[in-house]
């Protein structure tokens, strides 16, 4: 596995809302959490369309981590070009699912402060 470029913390952890923060810090993380609940399987160029905004480098990067922190799996097919896909893991599903009230929540600000969403449909998770 290549290395991660990051700051590795394990701890000491002040409550279970700082370690669990410790692995889905960044935008992008939860919204790659989302996403894969949504669709299941999914190559890199699927993430990177279904995902406004996301740099390609970003979402290597946070693919890598999560990959790291057993939240993704990644399988390479040996095919001309190779083919790439990414699942939630259990661990990953469960995250997501812990997530999910979060999600919620941010729907009642969407609707309480009237704020612009990039698209109007709602995955499982929020």
């Amino acid at each position: 596995m290549a290395h991660i470029d990051r700051q590795q913390r394990r701890g000491p952890y002040i409550c279970g809302i700082d370690a669990a923060m410790d692995v889905v810090s960044g935008k992008w993380k939860a919204l790659i959490l989302w996403e894969l609940q949504a669709h299941g399987v999914r190559r890199f160029a699927e993430l990177r369309r279904g995902l406004v905004g996301v740099s390609e480098k970003m979402l290597t990067q946070h693919l890598r981590e999560m990959e790291h922190d057993g939240l993704v799996a990644r399988e390479v097919f040996a095919e001309i070009p190779p083919r790439v896909e990414y699942r939630l893991t259990e661990h990953g599903a469960s995250l997501n699912e812990a997530l999910g009230a979060l999600g919620q929540w941010g729907i009642g600000r969407i609707e309480r402060e009237n704020l612009v969403t990039v698209r109007q449909e709602v995955h499982p998770a929020g």
